[in-house]
């Protein structure tokens, strides 16, 4: 694991981080919002495209079409695909977010979002007649979303009726613990018996953003099941191929599943 590295790793600005970095020594406030989302999210790529085909299944097969609830995003960054495939069943979607940088973001994007956004519906609707009844999906989530100041690590629990979190626990921290307490933070903001889709990045060593790199905690799939095991039942885990988006990191997982 990252934390266990005795070699402090230095960042292309110069600065040094220790070997052990925890979520509260980044300062997540100087994130790079414009270069993340176009180096992610400037087009629909073949692992987002499986990720979608997974967890829009999973949606629409495990909530009945004419309920909705309260749905959160956790750490939605600069990506809206995870909201998007939560819109048909949702009342209201929160997209939590602790950078500044990427709070603003996301309100600029709700209010006039790029034009890759229609590549990501398209796969999400794709076949599925829940999603494709949805005339202008981007207005919807313009109308239903609201952009809100949080840290995953102080989530309220038993907060919302579905959930999604994508590459959020694992990518704050290299600390074990603390990806294992994000991880059920966010399990546990959900009512119980609620469904969530999660998304992680396998064997990470760490990623760099604009000028600065960030920290990450290597994990594999036993890693997430035993994060998620006192807090949710049903999991499934499913691997998706992906190596290409960067150096240091060994795929994608997308773990379903539901609150216990």
């Amino acid at each position: 694991m990252a934390e266990t590295d005795p070699h402090p790793t230095s960042t292309n600005t110069g600065v040094v981080l220790p070997p052990i970095v925890g979520n509260a020594d980044v300062e997540w406030d100087d994130f790079d919002s414009a270069a993340y989302f176009e180096h992610n999210y400037g087009e629909l790529r073949p692992d987002d495209a499986r990720i979608i085909e997974i967890i829009a299944g999973y949606f629409q097969s495990t909530f009945p079409p004419h309920r909705v609830g309260r749905a959160i995003d956790v750490g939605s960054g600069t990506n809206l695909y995870p909201a998007l495939t939560m819109l048909p069943y949702s009342s209201r979607v929160t997209l939590f977010e602790r950078a500044f940088t990427n709070r603003q973001w996301l309100t600029r994007e709700l209010d006039k979002p790029q034009s890759s956004w229609k590549q990501f519906w398209d796969a999400i609707s794709a076949g599925r007649d829940t999603y494709a009844k949805i005339n202008d999906p981007l207005d919807m989530l313009h109308r239903l979303a609201r952009v809100v100041r949080g840290n995953v690590f102080n989530l309220a629990a038993d907060e919302y009726d579905l959930g999604t979190m994508f590459f959020v626990a694992e990518s704050i921290t290299t600390r074990t613990d603390e990806f294992q307490r994000a991880t059920r933070q966010f399990v546990n903001s959900l009512k119980r018996n609620a469904p969530f889709a999660a998304a992680f990045m396998r064997d990470s060593s760490g990623y760099i953003v604009g000028n600065q790199r960030f920290p990450a905690c290597s994990i594999t799939e036993e890693d997430v099941r035993k994060a998620l095991a006192p807090v949710a039942r049903n999991v499934d885990i499913v691997m998706v191929e992906s190596n290409d988006l960067r150096e240091g990191y060994g795929g994608m997982m997308v773990a379903t599943g539901r609150k216990k």
